[in-house]
C-alpha cells in the first residue's frame, strides 16, 4: 500500500521495523493508537482523534514525550506528502520499550502511519449477534484504544465473516447492546435515533459523537440509552458510525432484511458536508 511513516524524527516511504522480542509492547501489549481519516484532503476532527490518543496513552501508563500539537502537525504533514485525492488512514501510536508486566513510562516511543485505505461504499452491511461480549471497565483497559483489546473484537468479527456476515453485534457484560466489533451502532425507531449509552464498556467514538451533534442540530431526536437485542430486532433502521467507514447502513440483521433509511442517509450527508470544513491543503503555505 502507498503511504508514509514517521519514527525517530524521520519520514520513511516503507514501513519501518520498530520492535523486537524483548520490547514490552511486543510481548505484553502496551501499545495504544488512534485512527483518523482523510479524503479529498479533508481530515475532520483530527484534533479530537489526537486528544483521545493521549488519553489512551495515559490510561496505559505511558508518558509521551511529544505534545498533542506536535502530533497533529505531523499527521497533517504526512497527509500533505500524498496526493490530495487519496483516501487515507491516519494512525498515530505510542508504545513502550521497557518494563516487566508494568510498562516503563519513560520508555514510551511514538510512530505514525499514513497510508492508502479506500472508504467503503455506502451500500450496506450484513450483521449478526455474537456470543462474545465486551469486558466491563473493571475487567480490562476499556478506556483506551489499546491494541491489546482487539483480539476480543477479532474473534467476534472472524466468526461473523465465516458465517457470511460483514460484522458482529457485541453485547456488554450485562447482556445489553454495546456496539459492532469494529464500529459504534445506531438504530432508529419512530424517527428517534438511538445509540448505546457510554458505560465504559466500549470506547467513545469520535464519529459517533460528531453524528450525534449533527443530527441534533438538524432536528433529529437523539438518545444515548440502554438498548437490548429486542430493540435492535424491532428497529426501523440500523446503521453504524466509525472512523474507517464513517457512516454505514445495515441492510441485514440475522435473517431480517432492512432498507437504507432516511435518517441514516441524512447522517451520511451531514457528516460529509461537515468534513468540507477541514481541508488540510487549503491552509498550506505557498
Amino acid at each position: 500500500m502507498a503511504g508514509v511513516y514517521f519514527y525517530d524524527n524521520q519520514w520513511f516511504e516503507e514501513c519501518p521495523k520498530l520492535i523486537g522480542p524483548t520490547d514490552h509492547s511486543f510481548w505484553l501489549g502496551s501499545s495504544v493508537f488512534d485512527g483518523a481519516r482523510t479524503f479529498q484532503g479533508l481530515a475532520p476532527d483530527l484534533g479530537l482523534h489526537v486528544a483521545r490518543l493521549f488519553k489512551s496513552a495515559r490510561s496505559m501508563g505511558l508518558a509521551p514525550k511529544e505534545t498533542e500539537t506536535e502530533v497533529e502537525r505531523l499527521c497533517v504533514e504526512g497527509i500533505r506528502k500524498l496526493p490530495k485525492t487519496t483516501e487515507l488512514y491516519i494512525r498515530p501510536m505510542f508504545f513502550a520499550r521497557g518494563g516487566f508486566v508494568v510498562p516503563e513510562p519513560e520508555s514510551t516511543e511514538f510512530c505514525l502511519s499514513v497510508y492508502d485505505a479506500p472508504l467503503p461504499e455506502f451500500d450496506g452491511i450484513k450483521i449478526r449477534f455474537s456470543a462474545w461480549r465486551r469486558p466491563a471497565q473493571d475487567m480490562a483497559l476499556t478506556n483506551a484504544k489499546a491494541g491489546a483489546l482487539y483480539p476480543n473484537s477479532s474473534r467476534a468479527l472472524r466468526e461473523a465473516l465465516e458465517l457470511g456476515f460483514d460484522n458482529a453485534v457485541v453485547k456488554d457484560a450485562n447482556g445489553n447492546i454495546a456496539e459492532l466489533a469494529t464500529a459504534n451502532l445506531w438504530m432508529v425507531k419512530d424517527n428517534v435515533a438511538s445509540t448505546p449509552a457510554l458505560t465504559g464498556t466500549f470506547l467513545a467514538g469520535v464519529t459517533r459523537y460528531r453524528v450525534a451533534c449533527l443530527l441534533r442540530e438538524n432536528g433529529i431526536a437523539v438518545e444515548e440509552t440502554t438498548l437490548t437485542e429486542s430493540d435492535l430486532c424491532n428497529a426501523d433502521e440500523i446503521f453504524s458510525t466509525g472512523n474507517f467507514a464513517k457512516v454505514q447502513p445495515v441492510v441485514q440483521l440475522e435473517d431480517r432484511t432492512l432498507e437504507i433509511g432516511p435518517i441514516c442517509k441524512l447522517a451520511y450527508q451531514l457528516y460529509f458536508e461537515y468534513a468540507k470544513g477541514f481541508d488540510v491543503f487549503a491552509t498550506q503555505s505557498e
